[in-house]
């Protein structure tokens, strides 16, 4: 059961913001052609509101296929593919109406029910972690600049003597150079 969980799990994806199945992966399951299933769906339409199913514009589905690793044999599909809500699903199972449809329904709806658990159940306590771990990173960042400036201070302070000391040099005072060493006349 667990693995039939996953198997429908890695086949619901996020497109406009919702949690889908494509007619295809649904077909598959449901040990249909993608065809016959398209057909059942056309003639119960009212039962698939545009929040229950919608077809994929052409952009999402270049998207989806290019996440995909195998293409269509053919290069391309002649309609797009529909795409069906959790509610859209359901109401497959009275579409089609076989025992597989309904034995493959109950596992696609614990398969939502599953991560729609996954993304509700995201304890606060990590948010909270998390909040403390960055604070506690921008304090180490800030701390980190702050001895970066105190050293550029002390490292143009340095320079700026240097610089002093080179222009006194140049400018004749020598005090600070070794006497000559050689004959005096």
């Amino acid at each position: 059961m667990n693995s039939n969980l996953q198997l429908i799990q890695s086949k619901i994806y996020e497109i406009r913001g919702q949690k889908v199945m494509l007619d295809r992966d649904l077909a598959e399951l449901y040990g249909i052609e993608t065809k016959v299933l398209k057909q059942a769906v056309k003639r119960n339409l009212k039962r698939f509101p545009s929040d229950f199913m919608f077809e994929l514009t052409q952009d999402e589905f270049e998207c989806l296929r290019s996440q995909f690793v195998t293409s269509n044999a053919r290069g391309g599909t002649r309609y797009m593919p529909f795409a069906f809500t959790e509610q859209g699903v359901a109401m497959l199972s009275s579409v089609l109406n076989s025992e597989v449809a309904i034995e493959i329904n109950i596992y696609i709806m614990r398969a939502f029910v599953a991560i729609r658990q996954m993304i509700v159940s995201s304890p606060l306590d990590e948010v909270a972690e998390l909040r403390a771990e960055v604070k506690e990173l921008k304090e180490y960042i800030e701390e980190a600049f702050a001895d970066y400036n105190d050293i550029n201070e002390d490292t143009r302070m340095q320079l700026e003597l240097i610089n002093q000391t080179l222009a006194e040099l140049q400018s004749g005072k020598r005090s600070l150079l070794r006497p000559k060493v050689g004959y005096v006349k």
